[in-house]
């Protein structure tokens, strides 16, 4: 049973924003530190600092030859049971890293040619340095880092979704500020039968990590190698009819072999030119969130029916009454839509030390699309919208309430959401004045709008083509309207 039937929330995977896993077993499907840092935003940048400062006294310790240090520092990162990924077959069971003693795996560390040569940086580049390091082993081990921060996502999930939660164990948890390990006691979070549950952001999980051997060796190993094969005329150079010299990638795997130590011998004789490259690309790599198709497919849920997600809104009659309806359902749709362009979308999200609130925020981390270009060209990291459920047209203090969200470091870029305009090429031109103010970009969408989003979302929903899914025509031309 998944989470969203467990709990009976009435939605599906893509209209919310954790991985709805199968709470009695594991789905395949892994955390992958590098995708946290390519993204922004308040979680994101919480689990990067535990991450960093974690990482970097276990290399510190490396350095001091303190593995007793070593060892404390990672003897806390046994299987986390409570996110169901992984690899597990059946119920979910904690094997203390697969099975492996986190003795074994800090000695593995430790005692690895890239972590002596000072070659190790970062969690993942154990992923393709390290021997034995796999994605199930990094995911374990970067669930566990960022356990704190996952404690907190959870706990807004709960409030957001309306999921129970009760007081219990909340594990050991790594402190950032005294860089030690800290239980917790008492900790409200979801229960299922099978124990405590941490809830994970859907936009962080891979099917295989970002940074891998086989791509670092065919990418940037292997060019470095041929272009010496190809300088000392050696015998594993071919020439081409039209005179080239090439040497097959099969050639340099058989001659120089792609195992995790070769490659790092191979990248300690190349003076680290590859290596440095590779972290240098791996830095600005797209590599969006998976796809809400993809998913669900993976952890065995429905696909969303986008028009029946809108029929939601539609079914809401308009005024006062039906206001949190129609704030949930607005959410609903928008955040299945558009996902993965926007993440980590958020109720009541509150400003200013609390004194503003926002009806719904999301990042936007789009790597393709009309958000690419929108975040490229116009810088809106944030963007907020607000939910009008009016029998009545919405006028300037709407405007002057969504424009005093915007700022320097959120953007001013955001969406305003009603249900039908008496005038709407009124209520537009009103958007347009304040672009013309420099006071932010509006766009103003009503039922219709929704409808015609809803359609598209569905008639592309299997399109394999990023930029077309996001392409988003019609905020395009809404947003053109602005700026014209």
């Amino acid at each position: 049973m998944h989470v969203t039937e467990y709990y009976d929330l009435d939605r599906t995977q893509a209209e919310v924003d954790f991985v709805d896993v199968d709470v009695d077993t594991d789905s395949r499907i892994f955390i992958d530190p590098r995708a946290i840092r390519l993204q922004h935003g308040d979680l994101q940048e919480s689990c990067v600092a535990y991450l960093v400062s974690f990482f970097t006294e276990v290399l510190d310790a490396i350095r001091d030859e303190n593995q007793v240090r070593v060892r404390a520092l990672m003897r806390y990162l046994g299987e986390p049971n409570e996110t169901h990924l992984g690899f597990s077959r059946g119920r979910s069971k904690g094997r203390g890293l697969r099975g492996r003693k986190t003795n074994d795996i800090a000695d593995a560390i430790s005692d690895s040619k890239a972590a002596q040569t000072g070659m190790l940086r970062d969690l993942e580049d154990t992923a393709f340095l390290v021997p034995g390091v796999n994605k199930d082993l990094l995911s374990d081990m970067t669930t566990q880092i960022i356990r704190g921060p996952l404690i907190k996502y959870t706990q807004q999930c709960c409030a957001q979704y309306g999921i129970p939660m009760e007081a219990q164990y909340g594990g050991s948890v790594w402190n950032p500020d005294s860089l030690e390990w800290e239980d917790l006691y008492d900790i409200p979070l979801p229960r299922t039968e099978d124990g405590t549950l941490l809830l994970i952001p859907k936009s962080i999980v891979r099917h295989s990590p970002i940074l891998d051997n086989d791509k670092y060796f065919n990418g940037y190993v292997a060019p470095y190698l041929e272009d010496e094969e190809i300088g000392a005329k050696s015998q594993l150079v071919q020439l081409l009819r039209d005179g080239t010299a090439r040497v097959t990638k099969k050639q340099l795997r058989d001659k120089y072999g792609t195992s995790k130590e070769s490659v790092v011998d191979q990248t300690l004789r190349l003076d680290r030119k590859p290596l440095n490259r590779y972290r240098e690309v791996a830095g600005t790599i797209s590599s969006p969130p998976l796809v809400n198709e993809d998913i669900a497919n993976t952890v065995g849920v429905p696909q969303v029916d986008f028009l029946e997600a809108y029929g939601k809104i539609a079914a809401v009659r308009p005024g006062r009454d039906g206001a949190t309806h129609y704030h949930r359902a607005v959410f609903d749709l928008l955040s299945a839509i558009f996902y993965p362009s926007l993440v980590n979308f958020k109720k009541e999200d509150q400003i200013h030390d609390g004194r503003k609130r926002i009806d719904i925020t999301s990042d936007n981390v789009a790597t393709v699309g009309f958000f690419d270009w929108l975040n490229r060209g116009y810088h809106c990291p944030i963007i907020p919208i607000e939910c009008k459920n009016y029998d009545h047209d919405p006028a300037n203090p709407e405007l002057d309430q969504i424009s005093g969200r915007f700022s320097d470091q959120r953007g001013a870029t955001g969406l305003i959401v009603c249900r039908a305009f008496k005038d709407k090429p009124l209520f537009l031109e009103r958007c347009r004045d304040t672009s013309r103010d420099r006071r932010g970009y509006i766009l103003a969408l009503d039922d219709e709008d929704l409808k015609a989003l809803a359609e598209d979302a569905a008639r592309l929903q299997f399109e394999e083509r990023r930029e077309k899914r996001f392409a988003f025509p019609l905020l395009r031309n809404r947003f053109d309207m602005l700026i014209k």
